[in-house]
C-alpha cells in the first residue's frame, strides 16, 4: 500500500510538473504492530523520495490530517483499523488537502497498488539520521491544540465528565484539551485507559462508540460519582459516543445517544454560539451526509444556513465539500457513525473537538437545570420528532458476493411495493443516478454516484436506505421516521410510535433480504 501511494503521487507530480520536494506524514495508534508498520512505511516513502513527518508516539487520525496540512505534505498515512476487532489493522491515507483520498486519487491509488512488483526501503535508523524522518510530535500537539483552543467558547465549565479512551489513543488529546478549556473535574475511566491493542476490558473487544455496551461499566462509575456526561472515543480518536442521566440532578438513570443525536445536538450548539456572537451569515454552510438525520437539515434551516446532506456515505466527503465550497464559510460536518468536526485545522472527523463541544454544551443547559436528553426533547419539540434505525445482515463466505449483489438487483428491480405499513413512493438509485415513482418513468437523479438505493416512503421524512459495505462482508439498511412538531402532543407517546415504526421497518427488510 505504502510503495503504491509513493508511486502513485510521485507520478502525479511528475505529469503536472510540481517541483516542490515530496513529503509524507505519518501517525500510529495502540494496536498490534502499529508502530512497527509506521517505521516500515517511513522507510518505504523515503526510499521514493519522500520527506517523512512522524508523530512518534501513539496520536490520533485527526491530528494525522492535521499534520499533512500543517507540514504542507503531498499525502499521508494513518496506521489504524479504527473500531474493528484487535485481529485487525491497516493504513487510512490522505491527500494533501488532509483529507482521505477521493476519486480520482482512490482509483489511482489503488491501481498502482495492484502493480507493484518490488518494494523499495531504507534503513528507518539511517533515514532518521539523515534528516529524511523527522520526528515532529511536540511541534504538531502543540499547533493541534492551539487549533482546537480556538473554536471554544467561553461558558460554564462546573461539570463532572468521565472520559473513556477504550484502550486507544485519546487520552493525551482528549484530557490536554479539556483541561485547557477549563474543565478541571475530567476522571480518565480506569479500567479503558491502558493503551492496549486487544482492548482487553471492553465488552467484546471492540472498541466501538457506537456500541451501548461499551458504556455499561462506565455508567456504573457515573453513577456512583454523580457525573454530569460520559464521553468514550474509539481506539484512533475519531469519533466520539455519549451517555448522559435522563434528567438533570438525578443521576440513577442513564441512557447512551446516537450519533444522529449527537449530531443535531452538536450542531444546533454550534449555530446557536456562532448566531449568538453575530458571526453567522447565510453564505455558512454544515455538511451531512445521505444516511444522517434529516433533522440537520431542519436545524439548519432555522438558523439561515445552507445544509449539503446530498453527500455518498464517509466523512472524506464531507472534508471533499469543505474544500469544494470554501472552509471559511464551513461551521460544522457530521455523520451517522459518531464521526463530527468543526474548524478548518483537519478534513476529518475529531473526537477531540467533539468531547470538547459536548462538554461545553453538557455545561451550558446543566447551568439551565437540563440534562442533554432534556435539551434533546427541546430541540425535538421546535424541529419535529426524527428517528432512525441501522441494521445489518451479514453475508460471509465464498457466495457472500454474490448476495449482495443479487439483494441490490432486487431492491433496483422489483422494490418492496410497502414498508412497515406505509407505501413506497419512489426508488432512489445513486448508481443508476435514476429516481422512479412508482408506476411511472425513472427520471434523472441530482447526486452523486455510488451503489446506494433509497426507498422514499408515502409519508414525508419517513424512508430506507440500503448499501453494501465498503470495507465487510455486509448489506446495511438505513430506516428513518419523522412526526413533525405540530404531531408531537405527548413526546413519549411520539417516541414509543416511532419506535414501533422502525420495529415494522426493519422486520419487513429483514423478510425481503431473506427471500432473496
Amino acid at each position: 500500500s505504502a510503495q503504491g501511494l509513493a508511486t502513485y503521487v510521485r507520478q502525479y507530480h511528475q505529469k503536472n510538473d510540481f517541483a516542490e520536494q515530496l513529503a509524507c506524514g505519518i501517525a500510529y495508534d495502540t494496536r498490534h504492530q502499529s508502530r512497527h508498520f509506521a517505521e516500515l512505511c517511513a522507510s518505504i516513502m523515503v526510499a521514493n523520495g519522500f520527506k517523512v513527518y512522524f508523530l512518534d508516539d501513539y496520536r490520533s487520525t485527526p491530528e494525522l490530517s492535521f499534520l499533512v496540512r500543517h507540514k504542507q505534505c503531498q499525502c499521508g498515512i494513518m496506521v489504524t483499523a479504527s473500531h474493528n476487532p484487535p485481529s485487525d489493522n491497516a493504513v487510512k491515507v490522505y491527500w494533501s488537502t488532509g483529507g482521505q483520498l477521493v476519486p480520482p486519487h482512490d482509483n489511482g491509488c489503488i491501481a498502482e497498488v495492484e502493480k507493484v512488483d518490488a518494494i523499495e526501503t531504507v534503513d528507518f535508523s539511517q533515514a532518521l539520521s539523515a534528516g529524511n524522518v523527522v520526528f515532529c510530535r511536540e511541534e504538531v500537539d502543540r499547533e493541534f491544540l492551539e487549533c482546537h483552543l480556538k473554536v471554544s467558547t467561553p461558558g460554564p465549565r462546573n461539570i463532572r465528565v468521565i472520559y473513556s479512551p477504550l484502550h486507544g489513543v485519546g487520552e493525551f488529546n482528549v484530557l490536554s484539551l479539556l483541561t485547557a478549556t477549563g474543565f478541571e473535574d475530567v476522571e480518565v475511566f480506569d479500567l479503558h485507559r491502558t493503551p492496549d491493542g486487544d482492548f482487553p476490558n471492553v465488552p467484546g473487544n471492540v472498541s466501538n462508540p457506537e456500541n451501548k455496551a461499551v458504556f455499561d461499566k462506565i455508567i456504573e462509575r457515573g453513577i456512583e460519582t454523580s457525573a454530569d456526561v460520559i464521553l468514550a472515543t474509539d481506539p484512533d480518536c475519531d469519533r466520539l459516543g455519549v451517555a448522559a442521566p435522563l434528567e438533570h440532578g438525578d443521576y440513577s438513570s442513564w441512557s447512551t445517544f446516537s450519533g444522529n443525536q449527537i449530531g443535531v445536538m452538536l450542531a444546533d450548539y454550534v449555530l446557536d454560539r456562532q448566531q449568538n456572537a453575530g458571526e453567522l451569515s447565510a453564505n455558512h454552510y454544515v455538511v451531512t451526509t445521505l444516511v444522517t438525520t434529516g433533522m440537520i437539515s431542519k436545524i439548519c434551516q432555522s438558523y439561515g444556513v445552507h445544509c449539503y446532506d446530498n453527500n455518498l456515505v464517509g466523512f472524506k466527503w464531507i472534508g471533499d465539500m469543505m474544500d469544494r465550497k470554501g472552509p471559511e464559510n464551513f461551521v460544522f460536518g457530521t455523520e451517522e457513525s459518531h464521526g463530527y468536526l468543526v474548524g478548518e485545522y483537519a478534513r476529518d472527523k475529531d473526537g477531540a473537538v467533539a468531547c470538547m463541544l459536548m462538554s461545553e454544551l453538557t455545561a451550558l443547559v446543566g447551568s439551565r437545570n437540563k440534562s442533554l436528553h432534556e435539551h434533546l426533547d427541546g430541540l425535538y419539540q421546535k424541529h419535529g420528532y426524527h428517528a432512525e434505525n441501522l441494521m445489518t445482515i451479514q453475508m460471509e463466505g465464498s457466495d457472500g458476493m454474490k448476495r449482495m449483489e443479487a439483494l441490490m438487483t432486487a431492491f433496483r428491480e422489483s422494490p418492496p411495493t410497502e414498508l412497515g405499513g406505509i407505501k413506497t413512493l419512489a426508488i432512489r438509485d445513486y448508481l443508476e443516478q435514476t429516481r422512479t415513482i412508482t408506476g411511472k418513468a425513472p427520471q434523472p437523479l441530482q447526486g452523486p454516484t455510488g451503489n446506494l438505493i433509497f426507498l422514499d416512503l408515502e409519508e414525508d421524512g419517513n424512508y430506507v436506505a440500503v448499501r453494501p459495505s465498503g470495507t465487510e462482508p455486509k448489506v446495511k439498511f438505513y430506516m428513518f421516521t419523522r412526526y413533525k412538531p405540530a404531531d408531537l402532543e405527548e413526546l413519549n407517546r411520539t417516541r414509543q410510535s416511532a419506535a414501533d415504526r422502525l420495529v415494522l421497518l426493519e422486520k419487513d427488510l429483514r423478510n425481503f433480504a431473506n427471500k432473496v
